[in-house]
């Protein structure tokens, strides 16, 4: 049914891959230079069948980029439950598109499809990721049980936005220059401005001013070095796509009609905390509303393990208690 391509990770996983079919449209009326959508199953082939996804960095490899959570006896128990990750599309080397979290909720249902899964037990997503949990939702709603979102929200605030588009304008400008890579490196440089908060910066980094005008201070070597490890990892027009895919996210809370967990940090500058709060406030089927403090803001989701661990094992708990229960039986 799927191909396979094992490795030796200490999470093994199952490649499955998918064949975009040729009448596939975005809901621009474009179409993905791509032939196929590429996901990893990791866990027991019988477990409950938990989807996950993160930001626009991530991948189908989650128990890579969320280890902590998705691994076994951890948070996402891969003794206990079927994990199902996939790439983002567009890829790396795909020009630019206009895509929207509902595309890709899409994209997701032919993967599934090809599965033969006609139904999910879970959605666990965080940052754009839960964006496209809320969108899938939306617009699947036979095909889901629950929702978790972490460090997202039913629509992209104007503030975040603005941030943004100086990124995509950064971007552009620099791929138009032919200076692509650097370009990159700057437009991570300022994102990793906004996915932390001012009070880490002020407790890790001195303000000492260096010899110049226009060398780098202790915090800008720390961004320096985060954009150029992050140069080569995409291409400027993926970035844009994936960027204006999440200010184009918008999807009524009232049409997320699945049990929902909401998971929000006070401290998010990307996805405030009141926009957790008006979607927990909208949805017909609250679940549960867990907001917190957090000096790493937005990054809360990779770095605030403990809460983070807490609630998703009680956001999964019934689903592995179910399993056991008919297992016993």
């Amino acid at each position: 049914m799927a191909s396979t391509n094992w490795n030796t990770e200490d999470a093994p996983g199952q490649d499955v891959r998918a064949a975009i079919p040729e009448d596939f449209r975005l809901e621009s009326g474009q179409r993905l230079a791509a032939a196929e959508i590429v996901g990893r199953l990791h866990g027991p082939d019988h477990g409950p069948l938990v989807v996950i996804a993160g930001g626009i960095s991530s991948d189908r490899f989650a128990a890579r980029w969320w280890s902590f959570a998705v691994r076994h006896g951890g948070p996402v128990d891969l003794d206990r439950v079927r994990v199902l990750a996939f790439n983002l599309l567009p890829g790396r080397d795909d020009p630019g598109v206009t895509l929207t979290t509902t595309d890709q909720a899409r994209l997701l249902a032919i993967l599934l499809n090809r599965l033969d899964l006609a139904r999910i037990d879970a959605f666990v997503g965080a940052s754009y990721g839960g964006c496209i949990g809320l969108a899938f939702a939306a617009a699947f709603p036979e095909r889901i049980g629950e929702l978790a979102v972490i460090s997202a929200a039913h629509r992209a605030h104007p503030a975040t936005t603005a941030r943004r588009g100086v990124q995509r304008r950064l971007l552009a400008f620099a791929r138009d220059c032919g200076r692509e890579a650097e370009g990159i490196a700057l437009a991570r440089e300022l994102a990793m401005t906004t996915y932390r908060t001012a009070e880490e910066f002020a407790l890790r980094f001195a303000s000492t001013p260096p010899a110049g005008a226009g060398d780098p201070y202790p915090v800008c070597d720390y961004l320096i070095a985060r954009g150029a490890a992050y140069a080569g990892a995409t291409s400027a027009d993926r970035w844009i796509t994936l960027s204006d895919s999440l200010d184009r996210h918008s999807v009524p809370p009232e049409a997320v009609r699945c049990p929902l967990t909401v998971i929000g940090f006070t401290s998010d500058g990307l996805a405030p905390i009141g926009d957790s709060r008006e979607l927990a406030a909208r949805a017909p089927n609250l679940r549960r509303l867990v907001e917190a403090p957090s000096i790493f803001g937005h990054d809360a989701f990779l770095k605030e393990r403990e809460l983070i661990g807490r609630a998703l094992h009680d956001f999964l708990s019934p689903l592995t208690l179910l399993q056991t229960r008919e297992i016993a039986a």
